[in-house]
């Protein structure tokens, strides 16, 4: 059968999982201040909507738990496969909601397929990609995610001002499962991993793809070479293991790593994105903004999340991870406590903004417009930032070994988080207010210690180097003092193939005397 050999389609189609995150959020942030959904689901309190927006990220929690073992036994393609069959299952139980029970079960079972591709995809990518360009491959995840909320958000846009009565919400979810159709069709043409191949003893099948991939069908390319030797070192290191557990996670020799994949997932939730993607609704209300003003002023904030991540892939391998990581969080420290100080000074609480009695806090005028003018502010810094750079960390510092359910387990720690801050938001706006941007500028403040003394450079580096970063005795801010070996292996195996061309040449050249 024909195998897509190109890494960037393999990406575009890979990350249609990260799609269906982003649609799934949507699906919910667009509806919660149209009065088709409000009216049908009997106008939900704050505390119920936080529970309906986080039931989906109750199944990805569980989804990303199972997807370690799932990815282990079927391979990195086979658990994509079977997680784009549940989301079209969970897309078609939320089509036919009749009450908040049925429409929370479809999330759940949604959550569960997300749970699965955002943790699974990043591994998949990420042990096709060569290490050069592996974070720009590997974030094209995050980006996909972005997509999957612009475009939902929009559809629902459409809906929920084109056709009346459930019928606008049905077809809104109902629409989710063509991109899981898509991606399961697509997913029959996609090569396995070679990482996974290999640690399965599937060594020619191994070779093939790495060729494939990285040396256009060339087994004997010095790139493919070397990197195949690694891929084998890696993979006898791993047989030499016993079984893994999650308790192994926590091991002496991994338990760092474990601490950086899922503190990574937890500080991108703490950082304070829900607030801006689940709810920015919520937000323009308390600013002022009513009907397609606020929905439009939504979707510009989405493109804004759009472009800012696509316009850092490119430059995602040079810069960094560190870098990124370090600056986000300071930048969105600042961010949230100048909204937090613009709110406390210049809003007045309320007992209910046109009738929404889950806002409680209003700041209007110039005052308002500072605050989605920081909102959006914010937004950017994310995508710059934390949203693409995260999903590609958690995914370079586990071994093979580990990879799979290490991913899965710190993409578990982005969904139980994910699952507390998307219940969460509402009450807190309708309790505490501004005092809710106290809370992740502080986040924001401890984050930035963490990553500073914590968390080691691995951008550049195939993940057999990142090895040997996390092995050696330097501190995670001289990480990049750590010895660059494979390209100098690259250049050997080039002299090693030029001296067995000349040999060959002079063997020929005696047979013909």
């Amino acid at each position: 059968m024909y195998r897509i050999s190109n890494i960037y389609v393999l990406a575009a189609f890979g990350t249609i999982g990260g799609a269906l995150f982003g649609f799934d959020v949507s699906s919910m942030s667009a509806w919660i201040g149209v009065d088709t959904y409000t009216d049908y689901f009997g106008n939900p309190d704050s505390n119920l909507q936080g529970g309906i927006t986080a039931s989906m990220s109750a199944g990805s929690f569980a989804g990303s738990i199972a997807a370690g073992w799932l990815s282990d036994y079927l391979g990195r393609r086979g658990s994509l496969m079977v997680a784009s069959l549940v989301w079209i299952v969970g897309a078609m139980v939320q089509c036919s909601a009749q009450n908040v029970t049925h429409l929370v079960a479809g999330r759940v079972v949604s959550g569960l397929a997300v749970g699965v591709t955002s943790s699974q995809t990043c591994v998949y990518l990420s042990e096709l990609a060569p290490a050069r360009i592996r974070g720009r491959v590997v974030g094209i995840q995050q980006w996909a995610i972005e997509w999957g909320i612009l475009i939902m958000y929009l559809i629902a846009y459409g809906c929920a001002v084109g056709v009346s009565g459930p019928a606008a919400f049905r077809i809104c979810w109902g629409i989710q499962a063509v991109p899981g159709l898509i991606l399961f069709i697509a997913l029959f043409f996609f090569p396995e991993s070679p990482r996974w191949l290999a640690g399965k003893e599937r060594w020619e099948e191994a070779l093939d793809t790495l060729a494939l991939i990285h040396g256009k069908g060339n087994r004997n390319d010095p790139v493919v070479q070397v990197e195949f030797d690694e891929v084998q070192e890696a993979a006898r290191l791993a047989h030499q293991s016993k079984d893994v557990s999650f308790l192994a996670l926590f091991g002496p020799r991994i338990w760092k790593r474990t601490v950086c994949g899922m503190s990574v997932q937890m500080w991108q939730q703490l950082l304070g994105g829900n607030v801006a993607m689940y709810y920015v609704v919520y937000i323009f209300e308390m600013a002022g903004m009513t009907g397609n003003t606020t929905l439009w002023s939504s979707a510009i904030q989405y493109v804004i999340f759009l472009v800012t991540t696509g316009v850092m892939l490119p430059y995602i391998d040079r810069i960094g991870r560190r870098v990124l990581l370090l600056t986000g969080a300071v930048a969105c420290m600042v961010v949230h406590f100048i909204i937090a100080g613009v709110m406390a000074s210049r809003g007045n609480p309320v007992t209910n903004i046109d009738g929404n009695y889950n806002l409680t806090w209003e700041i209007k005028g110039s005052s308002g417009m500072a605050v989605i003018a920081f909102s959006y502010i914010f937004t950017g810094i994310y995508g710059f930032t934390w949203a693409p750079a995260a999903w590609v960390y958690a995914s370079e510092v586990f071994p093979l070994k580990y990879r799979a359910k290490g991913v899965g387990l710190s993409a578990s720690a982005n969904w139980i988080f994910n699952f507390a801050l998307a219940y969460f938001v509402a009450p807190a706006f309708h309790n505490i207010q501004w005092k809710t941007y106290i809370i992740f500028g502080v986040f924001c403040c401890v984050m930035t210690f963490h990553v500073f003394f914590m968390y080691p450079e691995t951008a550049g580096r195939t993940l057999e180097e990142i090895d040997m970063v996390f092995d050696s005795d330097f501190k995670a801010w001289q990480s990049n003092k750590v010895h660059d070996k494979f390209g100098e292996q690259v250049e050997k195996q080039k002299e090693v193939n030029a001296m067995a061309g000349k040999d060959a040449e002079g063997a020929t050249h005696e047979e013909v005397v």
